[in-house]
Formats: C-alpha cells, structure tokens, sequence
C-alpha cells in the first residue's frame, strides 16, 4: 500500500536511535516534512543531515526544551500534523536491585516525556481538529517481563495514557494509538536489553536469542522494517478509524 504525506509535518521524538529514525525517514520519503528530536546535539544533526530534514536536540524530561522543540517545529513549518513518541529507555534489573533514581529515570524518559511532547502538540491539533498521536509502549507494557518490572510499568503506563487521550480527544478528530513491539533486532535497545539478560540469566549471547525466539509463534525477532511499517500507517490516513488501540508487532508472541 502507498502511503502518501505530501503537505504533512511530523515531529518524531527518539529519532536518533534505530526505529525512531527508520520512522522518520519513511515518513519523509513519502512527502512529510519532518522535524526530529533526541538528547544529543551531534547524533540530532547528524541524522537531520542525512534525512535533509530540520532537527533540535532535548532532553525529553525537560518541559522547557520540548516546548522549545514545539515552537521551533511550528517557527519552522506553522503547523503540526503528526507526533511520533518514540524516545525512550530500557533496564534489565531483579526488583530488589532497581534504585529509586532508576526508577523514577525510567518513568521520566518513558512516561513524562511522551506527556510533555503530547501536552504542548494537542493544542495545534484541537484548532485544526485534525492530528495524529502514535506513542511508543512495548510487548512488556501487556504482559510483564522477568528483570524489567520498572520498564514494565513504564510502558504499561503509555497503553493507560494512550486509551485515556483517545477518549479525550476523539472529539477533536485527534487520533491516539501505541505500538507494542516485541523484541526488535538491530536497535541499541535490544543490544542493552541483550546484554542485561547475559549478565542476569547467565547465558551466551547466542542461547538468550534462542530462548526467546523460540517463544515467538513467527519463529524471529522483530525486524526495525516490521515497526516502522505499522508506526507510518497509523501515522497516515488510512488509520483514520483507529483511536485508543495498543497494537502488538510481535510475531504472535502477544495476542491481546
């Protein structure tokens, strides 16, 4: 299916890393004008070279530089049509080894981030009564993960946050969605992620993979090409009679 932007600007958060900038660069090849964020200046402009696109960097958990990113995308373009919240974080750690600064780290960058970002968007899209919000939870946002309780409740959180805006905003056409993925090959989130399970489960690289490929009924790890694709059609058109969902790429691994 084609999907088309043209005339389109999207705000895409996250978009440093692996999917955030897959994401925003289909968004862009399919006529978007887009605007990228992520904590570190240099990575921010180094993508926003390559994608050709306008870029700033920030601290999500800071509400005075994401209004800042805000205002800038508008000074930019005028408007906003699209706001992709992919930034950010995971942990591997048994619950009795979590720290209260972890913790609170994990809900700020997942959660308070996703917030700030929808807070200072949704006014452009209420006066236009048209827009489109996908967040980012995870597979673990459904069903809990063994090591990651904090990260679990973080992105079980955005699924809440996410059903709660759909109702909110439905009368002002805005759209809300999540994506769940399951565990995604080749992004720096599953190499921390990897790495966690190594040290904790004591495993070879290459028996962790197993374990949990072998629990995925599609029998593989997500690709970063798998997410972005459901991530741009929510984006589009297309979506326009889906609010409030949370929708699993996970190869089967999660049904609900």
């Amino acid at each position: 299916m084609q999907i088309e932007f043209e005339g389109k600007v999207a705000l895409v958060t996250g978009a440093a890393g692996a999917i955030g900038k897959s994401i925003a660069k289909e968004l862009k090849e399919s006529g978007a004008r887009l605007f990228i964020t992520d904590l570190k200046h240099d990575a921010v402009q180094a993508v926003a070279s390559e994608l050709e696109c306008k870029g700033q960097s920030a601290d999500v958990t800071s509400e005075k530089q994401v209004k800042a990113v805000v205002a800038k995308t508008l000074q930019e373009y005028g408007t906003i049509d699209i706001l992709v919240n992919v930034a950010g974080i995971i942990g591997t750690t048994p619950v009795e080894d979590i720290t209260e600064a972890a913790w609170d780290q994990m809900f700020a960058v997942n959660c308070k981030g996703t917030f700030f970002f929808t807070k200072y968007v949704v006014p452009v899209f209420k006066e236009k009564k048209k827009g489109k919000i996908i967040n980012f939870s995870s597979k673990s946002g459904k069903t809990g993960s063994a090591l990651m309780s904090h990260y679990c409740a973080a992105k079980g959180a955005i699924i809440s946050f996410t059903q709660a805006l759909a109702f909110e905003l439905a009368s002002f056409q805005i759209n809300v969605n999540c994506l769940c993925p399951g565990i995604t090959d080749n992004t720096g989130v599953w190499d921390t992620c990897s790495e966690g399970y190594i040290r904790d489960m004591n495993l070879p690289r290459e028996d962790v993979v197993n374990k949990f490929t072998a629990k995925i009924p599609l029998g593989r790890l997500a690709s970063v090409k798998d997410v972005t694709s459901v991530a741009v059609f929510l984006a589009s058109e297309g979506s326009d009679y889906m609010t409030g969902q949370a929708i699993n790429v996970t190869g089967g691994r999660e049904m609900h």
